[in-house]
């Protein structure tokens, strides 16, 4: 890439995944602060980028998607989900669980497109992405980690956790962008860990913090694969290791305060 002189163009370079893909591809990237919210603004946003990219002949597009438009309520119990699996979007819409719709409808789109028009698309699929941060505030899935250190919860449900790190993500962007063989969906997921289970390895790391009192038992939750991923040269951090610079991200910027 470096000899050939390329450019890439990382849109909502302001978020939590986006600004380590930005760090980790060099100061030469472009950057847009544009992000869609809601569904329709999900996949009309999504389709305008995917037309600029075939009008201006770029070579790849990698879109961060999310392990919510991989789930399945209906899935057999002891299936683990892989890139053929698609969030049920009737059952997102009778849940309304519009983030996983906008996530669903936005990735099918980009890949129809893709074939479509022979623009070639590729996805990410993480589920929730912890690690330090590089921004000034919060964002929806470290506000997770930290409310299970200061909020003193009385009760909650042990739900399984996919987890995997920001700066694990970012690496498999770049990955996708760089591999001349990368193709179609891929899930990024390092670690399946219950809350309890969580919540045991923080205290033993940082016994001080404000925790969950207890739990009640949770779902089973749907085990995903990232083997498709680590075919492709992907490693991922320990939880350990995401867990401290995450918490010691957190009180560098005051939030744990």
């Amino acid at each position: 890439m470096a000899s050939e002189k390329e450019r890439a163009c990382v849109t909502g370079a302001g978020g939590f995944i986006a600004s380590w893909v930005v760090k980790f591809f060099s100061p030469k990237a472009n950057s847009s602060m544009e992000q869609w919210k809601l569904v329709e603004l999900a996949v009309k946003g999504t389709l305008n980028v995917l037309r600029v990219c075939l009008e201006t002949k770029v070579k790849r597009v990698v879109l961060t998607s999310s392990a919510a438009a991989v789930g399945n309520p209906n899935r057999p119990k002891d299936r683990v989900m892989d890139e053929t699996c698609w969030s049920d979007k009737e059952h997102c819409r009778a849940t309304e669980n519009w983030y996983s719709l906008s996530k669903t409808e936005a990735e099918s789109k980009a890949l129809e497109y893709g074939k479509r028009t022979g623009l070639d698309v590729v996805s990410i699929c993480p589920p929730l992405t912890l690690g330090p941060l590089l921004q000034s505030t919060v964002n929806a899935s470290s506000l997770i980690l930290v409310n299970l250190l200061k909020e003193g919860y009385e009760s909650l449900e042990n739900k399984l956790r996919r987890i995997v790190d920001v700066r694990d993500v970012a690496e498999a962007l770049v990955l996708a962008y760089e591999k001349p063989e990368a193709e179609g969906r891929y899930i990024c997921m390092a670690h399946m860990i219950t809350r309890r289970n969580l919540v045991d390895h923080l205290k033993s790391i940082y016994p001080n913090y404000n925790y969950p009192k207890s739990f009640t038992e949770g779902g089973e939750g749907e085990r995903l694969s990232s083997e498709k991923l680590q075919r492709l040269g992907w490693t991922f951090r320990p939880l350990e290791e995401t867990l401290i610079d995450s918490v010691e991200s957190y009180k560098k910027a005051g939030i744990l305060n």
